[in-house]
């Protein structure tokens, strides 16, 4: 991780203004400071560590401070501000609930509930049928681990096992962590699920000439040394439809192996869509990208445009496992965070964020492997799809992973009025809300070229 810290103290930086930008003042701007020393005083640092930028408002593409400077956000939030900040259908959508008035509802109907479910179902495609909403990504992952057990006991498996990936990330309560890759991270668990499974991610560089479905395979042979006989001790597959750091997706072959694998075996295959959901990657969802049929899938983040909305969605034999009562959620499919997720797929529907995502994608990664050709070794790689990507930077002599360059660029790019997400590792990665215009993506890319130019 990157040692890298962020002065907090006013900066004098060239003042700015565009049609997209404007900085009229230092940055950070007057006031950043004391607002963040009361947050490091009254809040857990656990969710501190961003670029210091203290947000006054947001407005589609545009992040503005305290002074009125004026940023391109590259970041929708962290990938959840697909259909833009501030987006006045679903802001529409939500006083309309608001003006009922009902807040919530529980366990009981409402028309608006009606409405979404159908709409959510209609959206994911015919595979799926039934849908169970949460508030949070990392219980939508819960939920979906507890269902793959669930079919396991249903189907009279000897053991209840499930297959993660190494470095995927699926949330920070108890099973998605442990479900998670990074050992670190789950220490404080105290122990291992000794029915939890971790087979090696196919990085690109791991790979070399050999294909994902080969990769795939010798990777099973770790359980197979074990003893594990996957059709009575696997219950359920989860996969990050990329992996989060790095942006990085899997050969589809890698995924088409799995899925055979799932189907033999009888055991479910789950999809974490949280960053990718939604029309990220220039799909409705990303699992899209290796033509196969996953039977869970994990929504957040872009469901709800900042409103906290999450779900699983699945078939009804899975869905329906649990017994009334069983599965539920005090704020599940409230009439806000139903509003704001009917909203977000009429606005993806109706201004074609699907295919404008894979469009501006092509214009976003062409720009950014320019700046990558041109880098003299300093970035390794440029991965990624439709609106997501990650800037891979090393040391151009070494060929060794560099963080302390991305987390300086970082902080310029802020400098400049461009927001990026700082990883702390060596990458940078960029996702800009699907309705960003084309002039504000080209001018966030030159801004990138400018900066990483300084360090040639």
């Amino acid at each position: 991780m990157s040692s890298h810290t962020f002065s907090r103290k006013s900066q004098t930086v060239p003042l700015i203004n565009t049609r997209n930008r404007l900085i009229q003042t230092e940055i950070p701007c007057k006031g950043t400071y004391d607002v963040l020393e009361r947050l490091d005083k009254y809040e857990s640092r656990s969710m501190h560590g961003q670029l210091p930028l203290v947000w006054d408002s947001a407005s589609n593409f545009n992040i503005f401070d305290a002074s009125g400077n004026k940023f391109i956000d590259f970041t929708s939030a962290i990938f959840f501000s697909n259909v833009g900040h501030s987006n006045k259908r679903v802001l529409d959508y939500m006083n309309i609930a608001l003006e009922k008035p009902i807040m919530g509802c529980y366990a009981y109907g409402n028309e608006i509930r009606a409405q979404y479910l159908e709409k959510l179902i209609e959206f994911a495609g015919p595979t799926f049928e039934k849908a169970f909403l949460m508030s949070a990504g990392t219980e939508a992952t819960e939920a979906a681990f507890k269902l793959m057990r669930m079919n396991g006991q249903e189907k009279k498996k000897r053991k209840l096992g499930i297959i993660a990936f190494e470095n995927n990330w699926h949330g920070r309560t108890l099973a998605a962590q442990m479900m998670s890759g990074n050992p670190k991270q789950k220490e404080w668990v105290g122990y291992h699920d000794e029915n939890i499974h971790h087979l090696k991610f196919p990085y690109p560089w791991a790979l070399k000439k050999e294909s994902g479905e080969s990769f795939f395979n010798a990777q099973l042979k770790s359980l197979n040394d074990f003893g594990i006989d996957p059709s009575k001790d696997i219950c359920g597959m989860i996969l990050e439809t990329f992996q989060g750091w790095g942006a990085i997706f899997y050969p589809p072959d890698f995924v088409q192996a799995a899925e055979d694998y799932c189907k033999k075996n009888d055991v479910l295959m789950t999809f974490d869509e949280m960053q990718s959901g939604f029309g990220r990657t220039g799909k409705a969802f990303g699992y899209e990208h290796y033509d196969v049929k996953p039977d869970l899938l994990c929504l957040g983040k872009g469901m709800g445009n900042g409103y906290p909305i999450s779900g699983v969605v699945g078939s009804k034999e899975v869905m329906d496992l649990p017994e009334i009562g069983n599965m539920s959620s005090t704020h599940s499919a409230n009439p806000l965070g139903c509003s704001a997720g009917m909203a977000v797929i009429d606005e993806i529907i109706e201004c074609n964020l699907i295919d404008e995502s894979h469009r501006k994608g092509l214009i976003l990664h062409k720009g950014l492997n320019k700046i990558k050709d041109n880098s003299n070794g300093l970035i390794s790689d440029v991965l990624g799809k439709g609106m997501i990507a990650s800037i891979l930077f090393q040391d151009p002599q070494k060929r060794t992973p560099e963080s302390k360059v991305p987390s300086e660029i970082s902080e310029k790019c802020m400098q400049s009025g461009l927001l990026v997400v700082h990883t702390g590792r060596e990458s940078i990665k960029i996702g800009p809300p699907l309705n960003i215009s084309d002039e504000a993506l080209l001018e966030g890319i030159s801004i990138i070229n400018e900066i990483v130019g300084e360090y040639l």
